[in-house]
């Protein structure tokens, strides 16, 4: 592995104790690799807790997870791939490492070249893994748009990408649509019900409010994680 790797970048976070069970919106995850779908998107503003929600439910059912928190450096399409083999890596021992040596090397070979061999080795595993690129937005990148593309039309059988932006972004999500290879949670199902905000705020928080100071709260917050965070530290 290259000494350019920061490995928390590639690393699951580490979960919180005593976080609140989203048995809905864990299922529709799961449902989505049981169905084989290629795609899961997560898109929702800062402060719904994407992060937390994958991470909680790839650990909570032991999912073979490969892990890459993004930021804007991965708009380099050869930074992204070194990060991509090096996440892979923490699954898979060896592959990719062609791939790495060319990147590291003096040649000259196009992304989707690299991708494309990369794809091939991957292609030989049998049990299903999901690799999630989080905090998509903060790769600006049209030649990245054009990379993941390609990444989500050419995955193998056993592969499945997780991906938590801000906004949709620029992939055929239509024609994943309609193919039935994609799974959608977005903002409106990660907004807590009044249930998870009353174990949010009583269990998480240790407060102790009634079931009227919950359901207003819950109502001003519209099941905000982080504003029922705010609303509960003050």
């Amino acid at each position: 592995m290259p000494k350019t790797i920061i490995k928390t970048k590639i690393n699951l976070p580490s979960l919180k104790r005593n976080l609140v069970l989203r048995s809905r919106v864990t299922r529709a995850l799961t449902d989505g690799i049981e169905n084989g779908r290629k795609l899961t998107l997560i898109p929702a503003p800062a402060g719904f807790g994407k992060t937390r929600m994958v991470s909680n439910w790839i650990e909570g059912n032991n999912i073979p997870a490969a892990w890459i928190s993004l930021d804007e450096g991965d708009g380099d399409p050869a930074r992204f791939l070194t990060y991509l083999v090096a996440a892979l890596q923490t699954l898979i021992s060896g592959v990719g490492d062609g791939v790495f040596a060319t990147l590291q090397s003096s040649q000259t070979v196009s992304p989707n070249d690299l991708l494309t061999t990369l794809l091939n080795e991957l292609n030989s595993i049998e049990d299903d893994f999901i690799l999630v690129l989080d905090d998509l937005h903060a790769v600006n990148s049209r030649d990245m748009d054009e990379l993941l593309s390609f990444l989500v039309e050419h995955m193998p059988p056993a592969m499945h990408l997780g991906i938590t932006p801000r906004e949709d972004p620029a992939l055929p999500l239509a024609r994943l649509r309609a193919r039935n290879q994609l799974t959608e949670v977005r903002a409106a199902d990660l907004r807590f019900t009044e249930d998870e905000a009353a174990a949010f705020l009583n269990q998480v928080m240790g407060l102790n409010l009634s079931a009227k100071d919950i359901a207003a709260l819950e109502a001003r917050t519209e099941g905000w994680v982080a504003g029922l965070q705010l609303a509960a530290l003050s």
